[in-house]
């Protein structure tokens, strides 16, 4: 019997886990996505920030921060993921990590919606491809790509908004402040000129 998606995260310690805990029942039936639906691609389309964790062969984990204009984690195949990976500060801990253990994990967050994103799989860099780290870097976005990482999807859930704080892109809330500026800007004027007129 094949694998179902939600056995990968729910291990047999997790539902022993559930089990003693009192939860196994909720998520006994549950299912999680395998392919990259129209949802989970306009969610990934958005992103500007994410969370990549590997570990290492001896089983150290560790988390990294990814970050870049929305658009830069793409979707390539419908079960693949893939981002320029932009020169940052050299320790190549994940590059490390996953030439001997290719299991990785992506944490997706959307703090305005209060949404989040896991995906389980695996992940293998792509070293000297020029062609492919042109086409996914970002357009006039300012960074070099310093190789590639391909992410191949194994699970995927959307977690539920409880507990995760509402915080907004600085971007979004100044274009928001000047939208609401110019509005208030139009209307004293349109005061003004109806004053003038009396």
């Amino acid at each position: 019997m094949s694998q179902r998606p939600a056995d990968i995260a729910f291990t047999p310690a997790v539902k022993a886990a559930q089990a003693r805990k009192g939860s196994r029942a909720i998520y006994e039936g549950m299912e999680m996505g395998r392919t990259i639906d129209e949802g989970l691609a306009a969610f990934i389309a958005g992103v500007r920030s994410f969370y990549l964790a590997t570990a290492s062969a001896a089983g150290q984990p560790y988390i990294e921060h990814r970050g870049g204009p929305p658009g830069f984690l793409q979707v390539v195949g419908d079960r693949t993921l893939a981002f320029a990976d932009f020169k940052g500060n050299r320790q190549f801990i994940t590059t490390g990590n996953l030439a001997e253990n290719p299991r990785a994990h992506i944490f997706l967050m959307d703090y305005a919606h209060r949404q989040r994103i896991k995906l389980w799989g695996t992940a293998r860099v792509v070293e000297g491809d020029a062609a492919l780290e042109q086409r996914l870097m970002p357009e006039g976005y300012r960074a070099r790509a310093e190789q590639v990482i391909l992410f191949e999807i194994e699970a995927w859930d959307a977690n539920c908004p409880q507990h995760i704080p509402q915080m907004f892109h600085a971007e979004d809330v100044s274009a928001a402040l000047a939208d609401r500026d110019a509005r208030i800007a139009a209307l004293e004027a349109e005061l003004a000129a109806l004053r003038g007129a009396q």
